[in-house]
């Protein structure tokens, strides 16, 4: 199984923390994000993957070499022009997952480099494979600005983001009176038909991609993660309260 890491972001919600480095190198209780990221992947037998970068490319990029890669195989996709977004991004690298035609039919993961969570890796792709799923989210019931609409087979059917004073916009794919609401964890299991699919150019957004093929009857999947440990660490707060949970974890 391949992976690629969305590491490219500005990181401007871990300012000052990420105005002289990428967020990727940020670091949580003595370890970077790209770190624990990747050394979660390899501990899932992920030995190849593909890492998106922008904002300080170079120090990513040096980084990884002095550390022998973690002994992992892994290619660098450059945005050096502008940020493509999640869809974007990965729309760029989808050469990576089809050069290989004994890989080209296999799920590949998706993670975010500023998510730290226990999620099993493992059983999610068992379950995707399962409902023989596009593609596949891990989601939680959890506080959210930003929900993920899924019908009562798990189906995504739409999103909504809180306006806070100007109340909920949502978006449909598919209406329900009746739906699960869930917070969208920055991890995916995609099929490779996927790449075929994404029509969009430029920056864009896989969330869109998502509702826009779910509208033509796709199958995006969610799923529940709700008991797996699970933190953003997109913001500074948030990344001295998992150091302190970290080091609780190993004491």
């Amino acid at each position: 199984m391949k992976a690629m890491v969305l590491a490219a972001g500005l990181g401007t919600r871990l300012r000052p923390l990420t105005n002289n480095r990428p967020k990727a190198l940020v670091e949580v209780a003595g370890r970077t994000l790209l770190e624990i990221t990747l050394l979660r992947l390899r501990s899932f037998d992920i030995h190849d993957v593909i890492i998106n970068v922008h904002h300080f490319a170079d120090m990513v990029v040096d980084y990884l070499r002095a550390n022998k890669n973690f002994g992992m195989h892994i290619e660098i996709s450059r945005e050096d022009d502008a940020l493509l977004d999640t869809g974007g991004g990965l729309k760029r690298a989808a050469w990576f997952f089809l050069e290989d035609t004994r890989d080209s039919q296999q799920p590949f993961l998706l993670h975010n480099v500023d998510v730290i969570s226990e999620i099993d890796l493992a059983a999610m792709l068992a379950f995707h494979r399962q409902r023989m799923a596009l593609a596949t989210l891990a989601v939680q019931d959890r506080e959210t600005s930003r929900h993920l609409l899924f019908d009562y087979e798990m189906e995504l059917c739409g999103r909504r983001t809180s306006r806070g004073l100007h109340g909920d916009a949502t978006e449909w794919a598919r209406q329900f009176d009746r739906v699960h609401s869930l917070a969208f964890s920055g991890i995916h299991i995609i099929s490779p038909r996927f790449l075929s699919l994404m029509t969009e150019e430029g920056a864009f957004s896989i969330i869109s991609t998502y509702l826009r093929l779910a509208g033509q009857g796709e199958k995006i999947v969610g799923y529940r993660a709700d008991d797996a440990y699970w933190r953003d660490l997109g913001r500074q707060e948030n990344v001295l309260r998992v150091a302190q949970e970290l080091k609780s974890k190993s004491g």
